[in-house]
Formats: structure tokens, sequence, C-alpha cells
């Protein structure tokens, strides 16, 4: 045992495979022991935050310490964000469409394009061929550059409980600054949240976590029954094996997806538990590894120490377990790891259908990409929402698939160097 691990430790391939996935496991079990709150639980009154730093408005004007920063590019910062090149490029377009020469307009000229603006528009003006939604877009472009050149600070100020007036408190200068240590509520959204205001980085590892749950378990119940069939086929034969090979052919003959999904569809969304798809997932995936076990099996149950077994009045399930099956456990190893990677796979392609795992529960990757789909995260260009999810599939596919390729040039005489 202790040189077969060394054989496969030794494996560059196996190695990283290997890394990946124990690198994935890791942040599984570590992940929610940082952060505590559920992966469903509801965090932003919104739909898809991007990902970055949400520091608390409240929390940031009445910060322990003001500190004032002269920074010499922070005015133009401030105007690029709020007054950005595509808003200039529209400004011009509403410019040149009312009226004003195309010529007399410089959108690199801040000052002049602004003084052009506030000069000539009219929120309630709607040009010949404008849309509705194009009039919108000009008013919350013009909402957003209100005062922007102004140099004077934001007025904070609260209602008297006596008079009913609003009182000045204080004046937030545009060169005040708070140190984001001292911010009471600070929050990092790695991913930014989903449709629903859900922290994407926690429903990711939830997620994953239970997308290996049901890989391991449709891979258990599927290399249990492949393994137990191919054994008793290849090795009792007869009858025996023209039952099994019967059986096997029948779900040769149906596609193993279609055959998924008319069963999830059968046993409906509240009895759709995360273990219910797995079982069901591994019941209908053991097929190719029931007839590669029987092939490798024949191969073996004429060698001399099986006839030997046999002269010597030892049981069918003694010679079957005892002088077989440590012959193939390396082959029985590998199928057990594809069949983790194609019940993942399996998982997900359900759940994109809506077939999957019941929503009101855990996540699963296939789920998120369900949730990506339906709100069409895809078309809004919302990446955090499906793009982290595609990458994990493929990278826990791609380690497993790493894995069992080392494992195979190990123990396949042919691949070694």
């Amino acid at each position: 045992m202790k040189h077969t691990l060394n054989q496969v430790f030794r494996s560059g391939k196996f190695v990283v495979g290997f890394t990946i996935l124990m690198t994935v496991l890791l942040i599984v079990f570590i992940y929610p022991l940082i952060v505590r709150h559920p992966p469903l639980q509801i965090i932003g009154q919104g739909t898809f935050f991007p990902p970055g730093i949400y520091v608390s408005t409240y929390d940031a004007i009445n910060a322990p310490t003001i500190y004032t920063l002269n920074l010499s590019d922070a005015q133009t910062r401030r105007i690029d964000n709020r007054l950005s090149q595509e808003n200039r490029v529209a400004m011009k377009e509403w410019l040149v469409a009312y009226g004003v020469p195309e010529e007399e307009i410089d959108i690199e000229d801040t000052e002049k394009l602004l003084a052009q603006w506030e000069a000539n528009y009219d929120p309630d003006l709607r040009l010949p061929g404008m849309t509705f939604a194009r009039q919108r877009y000009f008013q919350r472009v013009n909402a957003s550059i209100d005062g922007l050149l102004s140099t004077e600070g934001a007025i904070i100020a609260a209602r008297n409980p006596e008079t009913g007036e609003l009182e000045e408190k204080s004046i937030v200068k545009q060169t005040d600054y708070a140190n984001i240590g001292q911010v009471a509520n600070v929050q990092l959204l790695l991913l930014g949240t989903d449709n629903f205001g859900r922290d994407v980085m926690t429903q990711l590892v939830a997620a994953a976590g239970v997308s290996l749950l049901i890989g391991l378990v449709a891979g258990l119940i599927a290399t249990t029954i492949g393994l137990i069939l191919g054994l008793m086929a290849g090795y009792i034969g007869g009858l025996v094996d023209d039952i099994i090979m019967f059986v096997t052919n029948l779900f040769t003959v149906i596609p193993t997806f279609v055959l998924l999904i008319l069963i999830s569809f059968s046993i409906g969304q509240d009895q759709r538990g995360a273990i219910t798809i797995a079982i069901v997932i591994g019941f209908t995936s053991w097929v190719w590894t029931a007839r590669a076990v029987r092939a490798q099996v024949f191969s073996l149950r004429n060698r001399d120490h099986v006839n030997l077994s046999k002269l010597s009045g030892h049981s069918v399930p003694r010679i079957i377990f005892a002088d077989i099956l440590p012959y193939i456990a390396s082959y029985v190893v590998m199928a057990f790891i594809l069949q983790v990677s194609s019940g993942i796979l399996a998982e997900a392609g359900l759940s994109i259908l809506g077939l999957g795992p019941r929503t009101t529960e855990m996540p699963t990757l296939g789920l998120m990409m369900n949730w990506a789909m339906i709100y069409q995260a895809h078309i809004l260009g919302n990446w955090w929402a499906y793009l982290p999810v595609l990458l994990t599939i493929a990278l826990i596919s791609f380690s497993m698939n790493l894995m069992n390729t080392g494992l195979d040039q190990v123990f396949n005489p042919a691949l070694r160097d």
C-alpha cells in the first residue's frame, strides 16, 4: 500500500488535480467558520450588486474622526465617476438633436459642456424620434451631474423635534475623508449579490459543498451497483450474465439524461432534496461502470491464482472479493472519481432545467446557474452571478479528470513512461 501511494503521489497530474480538489474542500469547510450568515439570507435590497467593499454611508459620515486630504486628482476622479465618457457622448447627442451646432460642442471641456447642457436641456422635452426609455436616461444623467462642479460641502441637517424645522448640524467638505477601519459597518462582497440580493460568494461556497456531496453520494451508489453487477456478470457468466446484460442494455438504449429528467419530473419539486437527486443520479449512471468491470473480470477469471482458488474449494464470494477485486481495485477507484464528476455535472444539468433539488433549503451550483439564467444575468452583463459558478464546476471536473488521468498512468502499464 505504501509503495502504491508513493507511486500515485509521484504522478504530476494526480498531484495537481488532488491539490485543486483539496483547496476547494478546504474553502468549503473553512469559509462558513468565518462568514456566519446563511447562504440564502437576503442582505441586499436590490438585485445584482457588483463585487466590492460596501461602506455604510451613515456610519462614514458619523465616523469618530474626519481626516482632511488635499488630493490633486480628487476633483477629476469625482467628475469622471459621475460624468462618464458615455454620458458625455449622450449629452452631445441630445444637444445636437436640440439644435446646438456640433462644432460648438467639446465633450472634453467639462465646464463648457455643462454650461451648454444647463442652458439648453429641458427634462420634460421629448425630441422627435426619442424613445421614452432614452428620455428617462437623459433625465438620470441630468440628475447625476447636478452641482458637479460645486466646491461647497454637503450640509447635514436634522429636523428640530420642537419646531419641525430642518437645522444644520454639520458640513461634510469635499476634502473630508473617513478611515475605513473606523467605520462601524463595512461589508466585503467578493462576488457581489445575486438577483435576490444574496451574497454570491457565500452561496458559491455552500453550493460547491452541496454539489460535491451530491456527486459523492451518486458516485458511491453508481460505483457500488456497477461493481457488484459487473463482478457477478463477469465471473459467474451464463444465465446470470445474460440477465444482467439484458438490464444493462435496456439502460443503455435509454439516454441517461432523458431518464434523469423523467424521474426528477415525476418526483415533484417538494420531494426533490439534494440526497434524493443524488440517489436518482446514482441509480441511473451505473451502466458503463458495470460493463467496464465485467470486461475486466472476464480477463481475470481464468488466471492461475483464480483457478487455484477454485480447486481449493473456496466459495464464489470469497474468490470474487479476495482473488479478483484487489486486481481491479485501482480501476474501481478511477471509475468512482469519474462517477463523482459525472454526478456533479448531471445535477447541474438538471438544475438548469429547473428539475434539481428544491430551492428552499441549500443552493447547488446548478441552481445558481438556473437563477442567473432566469433573471438574465448573462444578458445584463452581471458576470459575477454565473461566471464564478461555471469556473467552479469546470475546476472541480478538471481536477477529478486530472486525478483520474494520473492514476491511469500509474496503474496502466501501457501508459507508463
